[in-house]
C-alpha cells in the first residue's frame, strides 16, 4: 500500500542515512500513554513522548491485500515490580492504541508527519517475570476482528426496547411472522 509523506520524509529517505524511530501511543484507565523508541522527551503532535529506548518493543505489523484482522503486540521490558499491578489495573480491553513509524533529524526532532502504521484496540495484558524485573506485553487487536462476533440483535420488540424505550415499530412483527398473505388470488 503506498504511503502519503511529506518532503521532509522525502529528502530523508534520499539522503540515506535514516534515524527511524516508533511511537506508541495508547489510552488507558486514568489517561493516554505515549512511548517512543528514542532517550528522553520529545514533542509531536502536540503532545509530549517519553523515551523508553530500547526496552519498547513492538511486535510485527502486518499489511495484506484480503480483509484480515491482524493485530500487533506492544511491549515494555525492565518494568519494576511494583509497578507491574498497576499497569495491569490500568489496561482496559477495548481501548486504543497506535503505532507510528518516523524519522529523525541529526538534531534529534521528529520530521514531521510519521506514518501510521497500525491502530487498534487493547485486547489483554501478559506478564513475564524475570526476577527483578518484569515484560508487560500487550496485545492489540484490529476493528475487523468484530467481523467475526456474532450478534444478538433481533428484529423484534423486546430488542427494539433495548435500543428506544417506547418505540412501537416492531411490536406486532411476531404475529405477522407466520401470516398467509394471499395476494392477487380470489
Amino acid at each position: 500500500m503506498s504511503r502519503e509523506f511529506t518532503a521532509a520524509v522525502g529528502a530523508a529517505l534520499e539522503a540515506g542515512e535514516l534515524r527511524l524511530v516508533l511511537l506508541f501511543e495508547g489510552e488507558f484507565a486514568t489517561g493516554w500513554v505515549r512511548l517512543w523508541t528514542g532517550v528522553g522527551e520529545v514533542a509531536w503532535n502536540g503532545e509530549t513522548w517519553l523515551g523508553a529506548g530500547s526496552l519498547l518493543g513492538i511486535g510485527p505489523i502486518e499489511e495484506t491485500q484480503q480483509v484480515v484482522a491482524n493485530g500487533t503486540t506492544v511491549s515494555l521490558s525492565g518494568v519494576p515490580l511494583e509497578l507491574v499491578a498497576l499497569a495491569i489495573d490500568e489496561a482496559r480491553q477495548g481501548k486504543p492504541g497506535r503505532v507510528w513509524l518516523g524519522l529523525l533529524t541529526e538534531a534529534g526532532e521528529i520530521i514531521a508527519d510519521p506514518v501510521r502504521a497500525f491502530t487498534g484496540r487493547l485486547d489483554v495484558p501478559e506478564v513475564v517475570d524475570g526476577g527483578d524485573t518484569c515484560t508487560v506485553t500487550i496485545s492489540y487487536e484490529n476493528r475487523l476482528i468484530d467481523l467475526g462476533a456474532a450478534r444478538n440483535w433481533r428484529y423484534t420488540h423486546e430488542s427494539q426496547q433495548v435500543l428506544a424505550p417506547g418505540d412501537r415499530g416492531f411490536e406486532f412483527v411476531t404475529t405477522i411472522q407466520d401470516k398467509e398473505i394471499k395476494w392477487g388470488r380470489g
